[in-house]
């Protein structure tokens, strides 16, 4: 077993490590049966909600998406098959990944009370993560066993407000707001909440001397794609928090900015806008953060509790020892303890490569091999 340590984090203090501004390189979407498409149906643009909003409203009729089937990289794998054949070229990273994946790593400096399981393995010169999927139910089930206070809403409930598919259905539209019918635009609060739909971006980024191909559902677009691939887009990344009440309140939203600005960054989207809401659910108010202002407005206005610039040297630098240390195929287990200040990395199974690659990609890549 391999461990990489935490702390003292001063080491990873002073100017951020290179950054590789994200590009997106393909796509693909979920639809509402969850199905997979190689386009960009599920797109949603932004337009404004209402406030005042009842967050509550459809969580009865709720259509949740069932993810307890282990999906691994699959879609991920899918896209990035249809790349290459589309350029005729390996789509070349030192690792491949979900956001998420690099969002508990990158978190871990400032994250003392989460913990996480990863699965990974090398295939020619390339790590490929994916989450642990037994320990990601193992989580949840823990989640959902905790009790609600008495007067509280239920764990359930408090879960709807938080992951923000009611706020989303509120705040998109699956066209641009001048060819939405103005009666779509007044009903969305009397839409059924489904969170199957997703439009997920696959960028082309780079942390230190990693490079690194990371996909990820974004939320929906502020305006339309740029006529240039090479340009930037106006994504639109929605959040909910509780509204702020007190110093308390105060220092717990700071702390979720950590986990909001980090998932914006890595995917390259620009904006996040966040819903506050009531304590009985209702949407009280909208604030806009510029993702690339987050991390000095909470060391300039905040506690202090995280800083950015650390987060990415610390990223910079567990990638450079993970790509030295996961050295062969096989499946490695990278795993974080709880309270635990370093991150393991060990070997779970001698050859292979798990359920990590699909059989498809991994046949194509060794067509010519």
């Amino acid at each position: 077993m391999s461990t990489f340590d935490i702390h003292p984090l001063n080491r990873f203090a002073g100017s951020s490590a290179a950054i590789r501004r994200p590009k997106e390189i393909a796509y693909f979407s979920y639809d509402d049966e969850h199905d997979f498409y190689l386009d960009e149906r599920s797109l949603r643009w932004y337009y404004p909600p209402t406030i005042g909003a009842d967050l509550s409203r459809g969580f009865e009729s709720f259509q949740q998406l069932d993810d307890s089937a282990d999906d691994h990289l699959d879609s991920l794998l899918k896209t990035i098959i249809d790349l290459e054949q589309k350029h005729g070229s390996r789509c070349e990273a030192d690792v491949i990944t979900w956001r998420g994946m690099m969002t508990k790593i990158m978190a871990a400096p400032f994250d003392n009370f989460n913990g996480f399981e990863m699965n990974a393995t090398r295939f020619q010169d390339t790590i490929f993560i994916e989450e642990n999927h037994i320990h990601k139910l193992e989580s949840r089930q823990t989640q959902h066993s905790q009790t609600s206070h008495h007067g509280a809403p239920s764990q359930d409930l408090m879960s709807y407000w938080e992951t923000g598919y009611k706020f989303e259905t509120l705040s998109l539209l699956p066209a641009p707001w001048d060819a939405t019918p103005r009666e779509f635009i007044e009903e969305r609060e009397n839409m059924i909440v489904n969170n199957s739909a997703q439009y997920c971006s696959v960028v082309k980024t780079g942390i230190g001397k990693t490079k690194l191909i990371i996909g990820g559902e974004v939320d929906g677009l502020w305006d339309s794609k740029p006529a240039h691939a090479d340009d930037s887009i106006n994504w639109v990344e929605l959040k909910t928090s509780a509204e702020i009440l007190s110093d308390r309140d105060s220092l717990k939203y700071e702390r979720k900015l950590l986990k909001f600005w980090i998932q914006s960054f890595l995917l390259g989207v620009p904006k996040i806008i966040v819903g506050f809401r009531s304590r009985e659910g209702r949407l009280q108010s909208l604030e806009e953060l510029e993702t690339r202002s987050i991390p000095s407005i909470v060391k300039q206005k905040g506690k202090g509790t995280w800083d950015g610039n650390i987060c990415i040297n610390f990223t910079a630098s567990f990638l450079e020892w993970l790509r030295v240390t996961i050295t062969s195929p096989g499946v490695w287990r990278i795993r974080k303890r709880e309270k635990v200040p370093f991150i393991e990395v060990f070997k779970c199974e001698e050859s292979g490569y798990g359920d990590i690659l699909s059989e498809e990609f991994v046949e194509w890549r060794q067509r010519d091999s």
